[in-house]
């Protein structure tokens, strides 16, 4: 995979399931960077840009919610048009609050490739 893969984060405290993810985001033609917890990645959109954000919703030292917040803030504050989906990756039905916290969808855990793929074709361009 070259380095014009679209770069994606996947935002997951669980080894395992970051690891899942970064193989199916691999067989979809899509690189990403991972990030441990929602503090981390929180210093990586800061830094890099993303087509994508895949983000677990409960997670120690920053959840998900929280993060999604931050990140909308950030974008709001370089006064730009930037704009980066945030999908929530969970396991508890709690849409609305994965909306109101300005994700932009939602994944069911455990992630199917077909859902991932799902959910990459409705929010990434064409790659």
């Amino acid at each position: 995979m070259g380095s014009g893969s679209p770069l994606v984060l996947v935002v997951e405290d669980d080894f395992t399931l970051r690891y899942l993810a970064k193989r199916q985001l691999a067989s979809l033609g899509f690189a990403c960077d991972l990030a441990e917890d929602g503090a981390e990645a929180l210093e990586k959109v800061q830094s890099q840009e993303y087509v994508l954000i895949l983000m677990d919703v409960q997670m120690p030292i920053m959840s998900g919610l929280e993060a999604a917040q931050a990140i909308r803030q950030h974008e709001a504050g370089n006064n730009s048009d930037a704009f980066t989906p945030i999908i929530a990756m969970t396991a508890n039905p709690e849409k609305q609050r994965c909306f109101d916290a300005g994700m932009n969808d939602f994944m069911f855990k455990p992630i199917s490739l077909l859902q991932m793929e799902e959910a990459l074709t409705r929010w990434v361009p064409a790659h």
